[in-house]
Order: structure tokens, then sequence, then C-alpha cells
């Protein structure tokens, strides 16, 4: 450094030292803050796992402390992304699906903007879809395929494609996957038996696509994997579960499934193997890639697991999720169940610190529980403090929970909950 009169002086050590302290503790802080964030479906990998800590192991009587409540959200089944502080969740207040961004801390709404016109579903209505955030953008799906690439600070939609009119069609309960962007590219599929797209992120126009399928695509997102070093996206369909190239679209590996009525779960990845299941009875299948991508075989197929759409959590070698008729803990190599229980009905499930959030889908209760191949042993219940007015038709609470910056987020259609369970 040099002083007043531009000589050359040595830096003091203390004052080295102090500058290392102070950039050492901002990259901490940033480090933190990325940790604490849910961009996207199921979370940063997509897996349904928070790598917080400091969370509460032990919930009190009547569950955790509620920091706020929307009542005026809007329906929808989407779940929310959480972002440096803001949230970004879709519903339909009455003039059209919109995706909001609201302020973490209150609640409060920042910014909405139109993603896609009105869906009516036996189902329920509204979109079902979970914002995908990336470098300042938010990527999000409309029922009826509309795909958006949102600024995620004002609001500003910057371009958009219609899925249905590349090949796609709107299938009998509406897009629900959630778009992956990776790297430079945003993916999609076209709903029906149409292709699979990869979009260049900044302009929305068109990469590749993957036309190989005969099979319809349904609802199941799509997730990206490296295999021996080749980056691939695995994308469950009806008949079938898949291996595409992410560079080119092309087909790497396919491997027939029996999937039945709506195929929902998204697939999980795990030291060379994917693991898939469907519910309406069909069961769950392991399949091992091999070392070259260019081929995959089956480790088993069994009806351990058969989940509808509350989605399976792997915590070690341990899945966990509802298989239709009780929660099950199953070895992911061997496909075995290790335990059953029936202390809470049919929903979904997500894990952080150590503990599984399962939220169930008939009344909005969420117990805690420890992920553990032990057995069920839970640490507290709670039930949300009121219950929506608006009609769910023949729907249920389908939103996953979400886990972040020592937040639990739940909703029931208008409904968003905001609980504190920081130690």
């Amino acid at each position: 450094m040099t002083n007043a009169r531009g000589k050359n002086v040595a830096t003091p050590w203390a004052t080295r030292t102090a500058s290392m302290i102070i950039t050492g503790a901002a990259l901490a802080l940033a480090s933190a803050a990325m940790a604490a964030d849910w961009p996207q479906w199921r979370g940063p990998d997509r897996t349904d796992r928070s790598s917080e800590t400091g969370l509460l192991k032990q919930w009190p009587e009547g569950g955790p402390k509620l920091v706020w409540q929307i009542d005026t959200l809007g329906i929808g089944h989407a779940g929310p992304s959480v972002v440096g502080g803001r949230i970004y969740i879709m519903s339909d207040r009455g003039n059209g699906e919109e995706l909001h961004c609201l302020d973490a801390s209150n609640g409060k709404m920042i910014w909405s903007t139109p993603v896609g016109s009105h869906y009516d579903n036996n189902w329920g209505d509204g979109p079902r879809s979970t914002p995908t955030i990336d470098d300042g953008k938010a990527y999000c799906m409309g029922s009826k395929g509309e795909l958006a690439c949102i600024d995620a600070t004002s609001g500003k939609s910057l371009w958009t494609q219609d899925l249905n009119k590349l090949g796609g069609k709107t299938e009998g309960w509406g897009y629900t996957q959630s778009p992956l962007v990776d790297g430079d590219q945003v993916v999609a599929t076209a709903g029906g038996n149409g292709p699979c797209y990869a979009f260049n992120k900044k302009t929305g126009e068109i990469i590749w696509k993957s036309d190989n399928f005969k099979d319809a695509g349904h609802y199941s997102s799509l997730i990206a994997i490296d295999h021996n070093g080749k980056r691939q996206y695995v994308k469950l369909r009806v008949e079938s579960v898949n291996g595409i190239d992410a560079k080119d679209g092309k087909l790497l590996w396919s491997v027939p499934w029996h999937g039945k009525t709506a195929v929902i779960p998204t697939p999980i990845y795990h030291n060379g193997h994917v693991y898939i299941t469907s519910g309406y009875g069909q069961g769950c299948m392991l399949i091992k890639i091999a070392d070259d991508s260019k081929s995959a075989e089956i480790v088993y197929d069994n009806k351990t697991m058969k989940n509808h759409h509350g989605g399976v959590v792997r915590v070690g070698e341990q899945l966990y999720g509802h298989n239709d008729s009780a929660w099950v803990c199953q070895d992911f190599m061997s496909g075995d169940m290790i335990w059953s229980s029936r202390d809470l009905g049919k929903g979904s499930c997500t894990y952080a610190d150590g503990m599984l959030y399962l939220y169930s889908e008939s009344d909005g209760t969420c117990v805690l529980i420890e992920a553990s191949k032990d057995g069920w042993k839970e640490h507290g219940r709670l039930n949300l403090p009121a219950k929506t007015n608006k009609p769910r038709k023949s729907g249920k609470i389908w939103v996953h929970p979400v886990i972040s910056d020592g937040k639990l987020y739940l909703r029931d259609q208008d409904l968003f909950f905001c609980f504190d369970v920081k130690q």
C-alpha cells in the first residue's frame, strides 16, 4: 500500500489479519444465506432436503410459533421458493394465474405478474408449479403450458414460451412440472406426448428438443445429474424413465415403467442409481445406470413404496414417504421395507436437520419425526390455525412443506403460513 506521500509501506500484520477476518466472515454469511435459500421445487437440489441446522428438535405443545399468516393468496396447489428474503409463489386471485413476490419477514406483497389464463379443474383450480429462481430471474409454468421468465426484482416479464404451441397439450390435471434451470438453459417437457425442450434462459430461444418419446410426459419434474462426468436429465414418463443428454437432448438410456393414471413423484439419483415410484398401486423401481450412460438396468421393482404425489425423501441409505396406506421407511439399495406407521394420514414430506416434516393432505396436520430407521419417533405436531374457505373441489392439501432460513412454510389454497422453527 502507499502512504499519503505516495511511498510504498508495508501493511501492518494486524490490519491484514483484520481484513482477512472480515472477508472470511462476509464469505461465511454469504454461504449461510445461500444455504438458507429454497430456490426451486424440492429445494436446492430437488431432493426435498434442506442443509440448514440449528432447528427445533422438539416442538412445544400446539407446534412452533406462527410468525405471520396470509388469508388472500388465491387458489392453487403451487409451492413457494424462497431466495434472498423474498418468497415467490403462484396463485389465481380471479383474473388468471400470477406469480407473486412476497417479503419473507412479514408476508406482504411486493409485486404480482400475470403468467397464464385461468385454469379450471375438478381437482382444484389454479397453478400447480413451483417457480425456479436463478441469477435474478424467476422461471415459472402456467397450468396450460405457459413458460415465463420474469425479473425477480421488479416483476417485469422478460420472455414467454407456450409449450402447447410446441407440440404439447394440457393433460388432465394441467402442467404440474417445475422448470429446471441448468447452466444457461431452462428445461421443460411439453404435455401429452410432447418433446422435452431446452431454452436459452436469457432469451427463451430453443436450444434443442428431445422428441424420442412415444409415451405421455405426465406430471413429474426433471432432475439434473452428473454420472461419471456425463451431465444428463432424468425424466419419468408414463411408460418409461429416461436419461437425456444435457448438451443436445439425445436419448442416452431408457427403461420401461408401468405407470398408470397419473405419474407424479420426482426421481431420486444416488450413487449411480435412479429411484422412481408411482401411485395407483404401481410401486417403485431402482435402476442402475451403466458407467458409459449408454444403458441402464433394473435392480428391483416392487410394491414397498407406492407414492401418489407427496414425494419421497432419501436420507442416507433410507427412503421415507407415504405408500398410499402408511408412512414407510425403505432401504434404498435393496428396496426392503424397514418400518411402516399409520400415525398420520397420507401426505407430503420434507427433511431438515435430522428431522422429517410430514404434512397431511386431508386436514393440514404437520408432524415432526426423526429421520430414523428405528421406527416412528414423533417430536411434535401442529394444526393449521385456520382452514380455507376457497373450494378445493375434489382436491386436498398437496403443497409440500418448505424450510428456509429457520422458517417452515405451509400452504392451503389462499392461506399461507410461516412458522418459526429455529432453536
